[in-house]
């Protein structure tokens, strides 16, 4: 391991990862793994690129010097941004899989215990049956999960990193809310989004940000698409921050108008139920238990929603096509899994199909401490934000996002209201 001192956390800490890791592999009695998945491959020596759809691993041994096989474009990035001194790059025109067997062969590995990433998405079946038929020198183990076993848990330079990218979140949301009001595009306010986030030091994230409005908000991972917001109609807002590749997610609900009782309502259930997950996540707690927290709060309501996914899912290092490590931890019913401290979950109440056609969302990024969690957003309203209802020149931006209207009513409505929910609980 090459000793350096410019990348995203000090050296120890990648000393650290690797230590674990090989402890991991001595009780599921490996000698090599073979690591593949691009967040793998982040998280144990800094490495990252755009170009991980060719093949590429990371080659550790338990007992001598690990090692990259890449494609010999993405070279570069293994000398510029990790620890690792050897690799064995492959062409173009070259043979990725026949280079890892040429290089087990050289390193005096090929009589070894191997284990592999069977279930990463990029070691295809194709490859793996290459790899199994050419190479007859030892045993071939499924290892899938075995550096996610450290990834679920968070360090504190990890959860430094992921403040970052909550910074970002935060810069991205204000400057979305701010865009929003009836008569711009969808487009407009997904690349106020982008702008924001990118001019407070966020780094492309792994999904572009969530921005629907009206009857679009009822399509599941849609996006911006060049639609203009109608007069009294709501925009969805799902923001993922990204710094070094961490990510910290939120949903938040803009009113281009007048809110409605409905949304009303729909507003104080996802906030009670982020109030009541967030009193009661702690060490401990089986995600099972977290889900049914959230579920039970999100189910009960009069206004014809439903929570059609899993309530939550660990959040961290993420690569195209997708910021979450739910694969790693999802909060859902039937599963004993335990709360630990420096898990960090997207937790997410959102409602699908309040009054049959609107989807609306708020949700929140914690992460557990010794006796409970905290929220990365602890600054951020969760009130929908009311914005014009019709086209107007947008006022000059506050230095810390928009002005919150928490409901646009005469002063005997609002009471009215707070009454329907109080009487429901």
């Amino acid at each position: 391991m090459r000793e350096r001192d410019d990348m995203t956390f000090p050296f120890e800490e990648y000393q650290r990862r690797i230590g674990d890791l090989r402890q991991r592999m001595a009780k599921r009695l490996l000698d090599v793994v073979i690591i593949t998945d691009p967040e793998n491959l982040m998280y144990l020596t800094d490495y990252q690129t755009s170009g991980y759809s060719f093949f590429q691993a990371l080659v550790v041994p338990i007992d001598d010097e690990p090692y990259m096989i890449t494609r010999m474009m993405e070279e570069s990035n293994v000398h510029a941004r990790t620890w690792v001194e050897k690799t064995r790059p492959y062409s173009d025109t070259g043979d990725a899989i026949q280079m890892l067997i040429e290089s087990l062969r050289e390193f005096g590995l090929s009589e070894k215990v191997l284990g592999y990433e069977r279930n990463s998405y990029f070691f295809p079946a194709y490859h793996q049956d290459y790899l199994k038929t050419a190479f007859k020198g030892s045993r071939l183990m499924d290892c899938f999960g075995i550096v996610e076993e450290g990834r679920k848990c968070k360090s504190s330079y990890e959860l430094d990193a992921m403040r970052k990218s909550a910074d970002a979140a935060r810069a991205g949301l204000f400057a979305g809310v701010e865009a929003c009001q009836a008569g711009v595009t969808e487009n407009e306010i997904g690349g106020a989004i982008s702008q924001a986030m990118f001019a407070a030091g966020g780094d492309f994230p792994a999904v572009m940000p969530y921005v629907t409005s009206g009857p679009r908000t009822m399509i599941g991972h849609a996006t911006w698409e060049g639609r203009t917001v109608q007069p009294g109609e709501h925009v969805f807002l799902e923001i993922g921050g990204c710094y070094r590749r961490y990510h910290t997610a939120l949903m938040r609900t803009v009113i281009c108008g007048e809110l409605t009782d409905s949304m009303y309502r729909a507003q104080e259930t996802m906030k009670l139920a982020l109030r009541q997950i967030r009193e009661e996540m702690r060490p401990g707690l089986t995600v099972s238990d977290a889900d049914h927290i959230v579920r039970s709060i999100i189910t009960d309501n009069d206004v014809g929603a439903r929570l059609i996914t899993r309530s939550g899912y660990s959040i961290g290092i993420a690569f195209p096509p997708s910021w979450d490590e739910g694969y790693i931890v999802s909060l859902k019913g039937g599963d004993s899994s335990v709360l630990e401290p420096g898990m960090t979950f997207h937790v997410i109440p959102w409602m699908w199909g309040v009054d049959g056609d609107k989807t609306c969302g708020i949700s929140d990024t914690f992460y557990i401490t010794d006796k409970g969690c905290g929220s990365f957003f602890e600054d951020v309203p969760q009130d929908f934000f009311i914005r014009p209802g019709s086209s107007t020149k947008p006022a000059a931006k506050p230095e810390k996002g928009p002005e919150l209207v928490k409901v646009p009513a005469t002063e005997d409505k609002q009471p009215e209201k707070k009454q329907k929910v109080a009487e429901k609980r």
